[in-house]
């Protein structure tokens, strides 16, 4: 079988399932065509080969055979190298004796193997008609690698998401490079779509205000199944382990299908009969698009019109960065000066009511029962309140109000029944966008991946210089040789680090925080002289960066040794977009060999706990009043606000930093998980967690662990904030008292002292309060604040609040002063 080639020569790699195939060793050129291994599979289905990317910029990838062979409109289903496209010249895909298939870029550097390079037996390629292309031992069915296993963007019939792989969405509909967009099995074992964009990251599939204890009831989702599989079948039926199910609209029909993760965050299910090109939407997972987190970028407002599709327009005041890019968003046209100084806040801003609009997530808070004139005063005293929101909740019967951090996730839903409140320059002039054509149909740049320019790639040459060329070859030549062998036997064992640095460079270049070097960081420390603080998972110094930014440099304990790069790159990505001015900043970290470092923002009050030392300055009241209150801000948004499936599982005061003005910022949230993953049973809490003395009594009896050890844990934490006194040295108590637990004894006292003081109706805060406080507080305050503590280390864990509940009950107290 012949295939035409038109403006680049392209190699096509079929393999006969029965009759030919490649056995090891082999190489194939994407400048050759070989006339004699041109075969498809079997039927033919699928084509194997070098897929066009870009300008000179090619994928070893598999795809839909196409009838007739228009490569250019194939349908791509798997890329081994979607990442790191190779070069049109002297590119190949080798099967070595070792049994190593690997693809090398422009002879040089290989991109991608199959990592089986061990194996002792000669070894054949096979493409099936399922479209999986497995490497087994020849003459027998022992396959040892196979593309099924490292799904890209789509599954085919026959082929299963697992808890150890996940789909990434592409680029755009022709950049093929990995995008905003995962489809995976967090570690409740629900299967879930998460956006993971420039600047921030969220969970947006099931809907996030749909906790996980919800799933039994009204949902039919389960937690309790941890085979964390799902799968498509030949008949359009869609099968995950946590009880989610879809049906294609042409069900039980035989048919070519595919499920793919889109480019814009949808996951379908496509279908169609053998040999026509055009697929067919047959399923999806989202039926509102607009409601896809990322959609439309920072500062825009998405659309949608069944005429002309999604639409994405820049909020009035506001611009386009780059108007072929929608999802980096808009950016201000204005700039608002905050004086906290004065009392008459009306003076530089007004706000533009945008109707039937709402931003999800990113609050400052949630405002219970305050009126428009309440909410708009609250945002004004805020510097950084972009806006407001302002509804009735008709099912409780009161006003709703949420200052606005950011305005991300944006959408105009027709019918809905509150209202965005734009913050802007009081001399400005805008006009609601519902009511004029600002806009731009969400279509990104399909360019594809431009490959760069080559030093290696051969040019056009006059006759002089090429004799110079060749002159000056030679003598370099016996040079480069012996450079080359030298460098291959010093970094050969170095391959899998090498591998790390180039997963960490994509993961720079992905988030926009930096990588840094070990040597680099070596230095801004002065040799980890100066230790800050300590804990399980490693130890904090304090450093200065090259650009003069204070920083504090966490160094944890070695714990990658067997191959965890991927897991710590994925668990730092995650940690540096979370974006909450109550959670530490993450600037950058450094993954090189065994070293593993995370840097912070240097905080120049150092932990709660050593504020809460006798010999350290007093926290007022006031102080530790908001440092409850924005500690349990910081968890409600890990909670429920952006990736409620993150919970911190060791709150103590030593992870609570407090700024230059003492706000708190939670720090270390997650980062147990990187500790003996192996032993984690995949991500699933396989052991004990935490602190003694503050921690929930579900880690002890092994019960079902939710969101609620940190309530439990937050409660502790308040408790030894009131008293000054810790959970793990003991109080001053009875002997009735003391035969409880010993990490029950601050809740025990307090508890007893509660009563005490209820029971002859006098201040019981008085005989539990820090006697460093004096006498100048506010009772009540300070009373409600005891509740609320003692509320969250009740011992069942559904007695317990969530931590959006105490934020907004402390919140509400706080105004009422």
């Amino acid at each position: 079988m012949k295939v035409a080639t038109s403006t680049f020569t392209l190699l096509l790699l079929f393999l006969i399932f029965h009759n030919i195939h490649h056995s090891s060793p082999f190489t194939l050129s994407v400048e050759k065509l070989e006339e004699d291994v041109i075969v498809s599979s079997p039927k033919p289905t699928f084509t194997a080969g070098f897929y066009p990317v870009g300008q000179n910029a090619y994928s070893f990838a598999i795809w839909f055979t196409q009838t007739p062979p228009h490569i250019e409109n194939a349908t791509v289903v798997w890329m081994a190298n979607r990442d790191q496209p190779v070069n049109g010249k002297r590119s190949t895909l080798s099967l070595l004796k070792t049994g190593n298939l690997v693809l090398t870029d422009a002879g040089q550097f290989v991109v991608w193997s199959t990592n089986t390079a061990n194996s002792s037996k000669s070894l054949e390629l096979h493409l099936h008609d399922t479209g999986n292309l497995v490497l087994r031992e020849t003459g027998s069915s022992s396959v040892v690698w196979q593309s099924f296993d490292f799904p890209t963007d789509t599954l085919l019939p026959g082929q299963s998401l697992r808890k150890n792989t996940n789909l990434v969405s592409s680029r755009s509909e022709r950049n093929y490079s990995s995008g905003f967009y995962h489809l995976f099995f967090d570690f409740e074992n629900v299967l879930r779509l998460f956006y993971q964009g420039p600047r921030v990251s969220s969970v947006y599939w099931p809907d996030p205000w749909l906790q996980s204890n919800n799933f039994g009831s009204g949902n039919g989702r389960s937690t309790y199944n941890d085979t964390r599989a799902v799968s498509l079948n030949n008949l359009g039926n869609l099968v995950s382990s946590d009880n989610y199910t879809l049906r294609s609209s042409d069900y039980g029909i035989l048919l070519q299908r595919r499920l793919t993760l889109d480019h814009d965050g949808n996951v379908r299910i496509y279908s169609r009969n053998d040999g026509v090109e055009r697929w067919t939407i047959s399923g999806q997972f989202k039926s509102q698009s607009c409601f896809i987190h990322g959609i439309c970028g920072p500062n825009s407002i998405c659309s949608y019109d069944p005429r002309f599709g999604r639409k994405c327009s820049c909020l009035p005041g506001y611009s386009w960065i780059d108007n072929q890019d929608w999802s980096q968003g808009c950016k201000p046209n204005f700039q608002l000066w905050c004086n906290k100084s004065t009392t008459d806040y009306d003076e530089d801003s007004h706000f533009l009511r945008l109707h039937e609009v709402d931003f999800y997530g990113y609050d400052y808070g949630f405002l219970r029962n305050h009126t428009f004139e309440e909410c708009k005063s609250r945002c004004l005293t805020l510097c950084q309140c972009k806006g407001f929101q302002h509804s009735f909740s008709e099912e409780n019967g009161v006003f709703q109000c949420y200052p606005k951090t950011q305005l991300l996730n944006g959408h105009h839903q027709p019918g809905f029944t509150g209202s965005i409140f734009l913050r802007l320059p009081k001399s400005s002039h805008y006009e609601d966008p519902n009511h004029n054509n600002n806009g731009l149909v969400c279509s990104t740049n399909d360019e594809g991946v431009q490959q760069e320019e080559r030093l290696y790639v051969k040019g056009k040459e006059n006759g002089s210089v090429k004799v110079l060329l060749w002159f000056a070859s030679g003598l370099g030549g016996i040079e480069i040789v012996c450079i080359f062998l030298v460098w291959c036997f010093l970094f050969r064992s170095d391959r899998k680090h090498l591998d790390a640095d180039k997963q960490g460079y994509v993961l720079a270049v992905a988030t926009g925080f930096q990588r840094f070097s070990y040597s680099e960081l070596k230095q801004a420390t002065k040799g980890f002289g100066e230790e800050i603080g300590r804990g399980a998972g490693g130890i904090v110094y304090k450093g200065v960066l090259s650009d003069n930014r204070v920083a504090a440099i966490k160094r944890l304990h070695e714990v990658a040794n067997q191959g965890g790069e991927t897991e710590f790159l994925a668990e730092a990505s995650i940690i540096g977009r979370l974006n909450h001015m109550n959670l530490i900043g993450m600037w950058g970290y450094c993954a090189e060999g065994k070293h593993r470092l995370l840097v912070y923002e240097y905080m120049q009050n150092g932990s709660l706990a050593q504020n809460l030392l006798p010999n350290s300055d007093v926290l007022d009241w006031r102080k530790r009043y908001n440092i409850a209150l924005g500690t349990a801000r910081g968890l409600a948004y890990l909670h429920e606000e952006c990736l409620e499936w993150i919970l911190h599982c060791d709150i103590k005061p030593q992870n609570i930093l407090l700024d230059s003005d003492y706000q708190p910022k939670v720090a270390d949230f997650g980062l147990s998980k990187l500790l003996n993953r192996s032993d984690l049973n995949n991500s699933s809490f396989s052991r004990i967690r935490g602190t003694r003395g503050y921690m929930a009594p579900e880690w002890v009896f092994h019960l079902p662990i939710t969101s609620k050890v940190d309530v439990y844990s937050y409660g502790i934490v308040v408790l030894e904030m009131i008293t000054g006194k810790s959970p793990t040295t003991g109080v001053q108590m009875t002997e009735l008292e003391a035969q409880s637990h010993h990490h029950e004894r601050l809740v025990t006292w307090v508890r007893e002292k509660r009563r005490k003081g209820l029971e002859v109706a006098s201040s019981w805060v008085d005989q539990i309060l820090d006697p460093a406080l004096g006498s100048d507080y506010d009772v009540d305050k300070m009373e409600i604040l005891a509740t609320v503590a003692l509320e969250c280390v009740e011992e069942e864990k559904d007695e317990r609040p969530s931590m959006s509940q105490v934020a907004e009950r402390l919140q509400i107290n706080e105004h009422d002063s």
